[in-house]
C-alpha cells in the first residue's frame, strides 16, 4: 500500500488548489507549530490538528454538491460535505507526517500550484493589443513562414569491419544501377538492403527542411535540395557509408499573414512575458534563500545518457531543459 501514498497527498493538494488555499492545504502550520490563523480563507469552521477547514473552502465544496431536496443543501448534507474535508485534512496531516511532501512529483504539484496563483495568473490574453502583436509578428515574420521542405529517400550501406570501403561503394553503386533502371523500386530496395533505421519504412526519411534533422548529417540535406522531384543522387559518401538518395515531393515556402498567425503570435508573446515573470519570481524568491552546492560530490556522480532505438531523435533529448514555464499553461483567460 505505500505506492498508494504519494496520491493521498496529491489528492490533498489537488482539493487545496481547487479551493484556492496554498499548495499545502487551507493553511499552512505556523511557526512552531501553531494552529495557524485563516483570515484569508474566510471564518475557521472546523480545527484538524494544526490546519484548519475554511468557511470559504467548505462553501466551494458544497457548490459541487446537489441537493436532494429544493435548492439548497440539507444540514445533514452540508455535514457530509464537512466531514469529506475533515477526513482530507487528516489524510494530507498523515501525509506530511510521513514526509510525503518531500516527494518530487507532490513538490511539482505545490510549485506549479504556486506559479499559477503567483505568476500566470497575473497575465490574461486582454492584456495584448492588436499593435502590440502586429508589432512582433513584423518583427519575426521569418517564425512563422512554412520552411521550404523535401521528402527524401535514402539508401545506406555501411562501412563496417567485414565489409570494406571498396565494398561498400561496389554495393551502393550495384543498387543504384538498380535504381536507374527502374526507380519505381526504390522502397522495396532500401527495406531489405538499406542499413539505417528508416530501412522498416523503405528509406523515408520524412520530410526536411533545410535546416535538416537531428541525427542527419546535414550532407544529406544539402544534397536533397539539389534534387528534382523523383531525381536520383549519384552514390556519395558520408561518415555513416555510402548514400543514394531521391526526393519523393517537395513543398515550397509559404508566407502567412498577421491574421493567420494571430493566435500563434499571441501566445508568443504571452510565452514571452511569463517566461520574463517567472524569471523575476524566481530571483525574488532566491535572493532570501541560502544555497549551499557540494561541488565535489556533484562532479563525482556519473550520469549516462540512456540509449534508446533513435529514428534521427538526439539520444540526450529526454535530459534536455523543459519549455519556458509560459508553454505548460492552460488554455488563455
Amino acid at each position: 500500500m505505500r505506492s498508494l501514498t504519494p496520491l493521498i497527498l496529491l489528492a490533498a493538494l489537488t482539493v487545496a488548489c481547487d479551493n484556492g488555499g496554498t499548495a499545502d492545504g487551507a493553511a499552512a502550520t505556523g511557526p512552531g507549530g501553531d494552529a495557524p490563523a485563516a483570515a484569508d480563507d474566510g471564518a475557521v469552521l472546523a480545527r484538524v490538528g494544526s490546519v484548519v477547514v475554511t468557511q470559504d473552502e467548505f462553501e466551494q465544496a458544497a457548490a459541487r454538491k446537489s441537493p436532494s431536496e429544493g435548492d439548497t443543501l440539507s444540514t445533514e448534507e452540508k455535514r457530509e460535505v464537512l466531514d469529506r474535508l475533515v477526513s482530507e485534512k487528516v489524510l494530507y496531516l498523515k501525509a506530511l507526517d510521513k514526509g510525503l511532501d518531500r516527494d518530487p512529483k507532490v513538490q511539482k504539484v505545490m510549485i506549479n500550484t504556486l506559479l499559477r496563483d503567483e505568476v500566470y495568473g497575473t497575465v490574461r490574453n486582454s492584456d495584448f493589443g492588436e499593435e502590440e502583436l502586429q508589432a512582433y509578428f513584423e518583427a519575426h515574420k521569418d517564425e512563422f513562414v512554412v520552411p521550404e521542405k523535401v521528402q527524401v529517400k535514402r539508401i545506406l550501406i555501411r562501412v563496417k569491419e567485414d565489409r570494406s570501403d571498396e565494398d561498400a561503394k561496389a554495393e551502393a553503386e550495384r543498387l543504384h544501377g538498380e535504381l536507374v533502371a527502374n526507380p519505381a523500386q526504390f522502397k522495396d530496395l532500401a527495406a531489405k538492403h538499406s542499413e539505417d533505421p528508416y530501412k522498416r519504412r523503405g528509406g523515408d526519411l520524412g520530410f526536411l527542411s533545410r535546416d535538416g534533422k537531428p541525427g542527419l548529417d546535414s550532407a544529406l540535406v544539402d544534397k536533397a535540395f539539389e534534387l528534382e522531384v523523383n531525381q536520383l543522387s549519384e552514390v556519395f559518401r558520408t561518415d555513416e557509408g555510402y548514400n543514394i538518395l531521391m526526393v519523393a515531393n517537395k513543398r515550397e515556402a509559404v508566407e502567412r499573414t498577421f491574421q493567420q498567425m494571430k493566435g500563434s503570435v499571441l501566445r508568443k508573446v504571452k510565452n514571452e512575458r511569463l517566461k520574463t515573470l517567472y524569471d523575476e519570481y524566481v530571483a525574488q524568491l532566491s535572493a532570501g534563500v541560502e544555497v549551499n552546492v557540494d561541488a565535489a560530490a556533484l562532479d563525482g556522480i556519473e550520469v549516462k545518457a540512456v540509449r534508446r532505438p533513435s529514428l534521427g531523435v538526439p539520444l540526450d533529448a529526454g535530459l534536455r531543459a523543459p519549455p519556458s514555464p509560459g508553454l505548460d499553461l492552460p488554455g488563455g483567460k
